[in-house]
């Protein structure tokens, strides 16, 4: 294993023990310490990594982090990146499924009060800073607003992916001539070789192929039916989150292979670890006790969700790196990042109007917690275990 796997393990894993709220959440904290605190890329090139993995089926926040760790250490380090933001919600869900007790009991509901109200603090953060940086003028403030009204109306997780080509497209039309200016005088960057990305597809595609067949060869019907909803619904999902579990369910409950009862519990355990809400695969694994055994069944669970969506990122990561040079792709992408703030406003729009700040005291703690967060009094993680504390005290 390399330094790069490593050290993309260890910051990852510090993130996967932090990072409440769902995928939304989950921009803020990313962008925090990759972009802020570590500065391992900028935030233009930040937007670019969100508007892709959006566009790419799969669990996008976890897409987010390994691209991120690519950019670091190759895929070792994504590999580590991915592993480390992972690790603490899959073991938090796979010990719920074996009978350790349901996390709500251990945290208390004021505890999850205030990791809601620190999850907004982090996304209120964050839309202001991209804001700044990918919004300076007036025609991507408007592709912003364009994109936050569309989801107002449709709010609709497949929506977020459309939206954001639409903005790439009207990116195209508006910038264009701008991006190519640009591009007058400077030297031609170093093109990869011809066949680099057409190998990533190809190592994708086939990859994809395997990983739906393998429950074609698997013995046990039974094992073969669990996987094979879990590889699918990790292939099929734009956005990851909460939209993964209409497929999750039908795959598991409507087979018989889980009850509804412990689907719910599963599903409310999800709501109250860190990291990436696709981790319910590794409960649904261990409550299914696939080949077996309720740990190695939470393992396979794990994997099966997420290496779908994983295996597309290693094949559209360097298609992308290598058509991004162009004119016409870096005036798309000016206009996606323009839409990804609406996108991410529609999001903070819908934690504000969703029940998580009720009422002016949860305002006042979210304003503070911003300016905490914004001007660095103290390390975010810290802010959200004292947002926790202090919720669970007053409750």
């Amino acid at each position: 294993m390399s330094r790069g796997f490593f050290e993309c393990f260890w910051i990852a894993l510090k993130l996967g023990l932090i990072s409440f709220g769902g995928p939304v959440a989950h921009l803020g904290y990313l962008r925090d310490t990759y972009v802020n605190q570590k500065h391992w890329l900028s935030e233009e090139r930040y937007a670019e990594l969100v508007a892709l993995t959006q566009f790419l089926p799969g669990p996008g926040s976890s897409q987010l982090g390994a691209a991120i760790g690519y950019e670091r250490g190759g895929w070792l380090g994504g590999l580590g990146a991915w592993l480390g933001f992972t690790l603490p919600s899959a073991l938090a869900m796979i010990a719920f499924a074996v009978g350790m007790g349901s996390v709500q009991q251990w945290l208390g509901a004021g505890w999850l009060h205030g990791l809601k109200l620190a999850a907004v603090a982090v996304v209120a953060v964050a839309l202001l800073g991209m804001r700044k940086s990918l919004c300076p003028k007036l025609p991507e403030v408007l592709l912003a607003v364009v994109a936050l009204i569309i989801l107002t109306i449709v709010p609709q997780a497949w929506v977020q992916p459309l939206v954001i080509l639409l903005g790439a497209s009207a990116g195209v039309m508006m910038f264009r001539r701008a991006c190519a200016d640009q591009e007058l005088g400077k030297p031609t960057p170093a093109r990869e070789g011809k066949s680099v990305w057409w190998r990533s597809v190809l190592v994708a595609a086939v990859g994809m192929v395997v990983l739906l067949s393998i429950p074609a060869v698997m013995l046990n019907g039974r094992d073969a039916q669990g996987v094979g909803g879990l590889l699918h619904a990790g292939s099929l999902v734009f956005g990851g989150g909460h939209v993964v579990l209409p497929l999750l369910e039908s795959s598991t409950v409507d087979a018989g292979l889980v009850t509804e009862d412990s689907f719910l519990a599963g599903y409310g355990a999800a709501q109250a670890v860190p990291g990436p809400l696709f981790t319910f695969g590794g409960f649904l694994g261990a409550d299914m006790a696939l080949l077996g055994n309720a740990w190695l069944g939470g393992a396979v669970g794990t994997v099966a969700v997420f290496l779908p969506g994983m295996v597309l990122l290693a094949g559209g990561l360097p298609v992308w790196n290598r058509l991004k040079h162009l004119p016409s792709a870096r005036a798309a992408v000016r206009g996606a990042n323009a839409s990804v703030v609406g996108v991410l406003a529609a999001a903070l729009l819908g934690m504000l109007t969703g029940g998580g700040v009720s009422g002016i005291v949860d305002a006042a703690v979210v304003f503070v917690l911003a300016l905490a967060i914004n001007h660095k009094w103290l390390p975010v993680w810290a802010l959200v275990v004292l947002s926790a504390v202090g919720a669970g005290a007053m409750a």
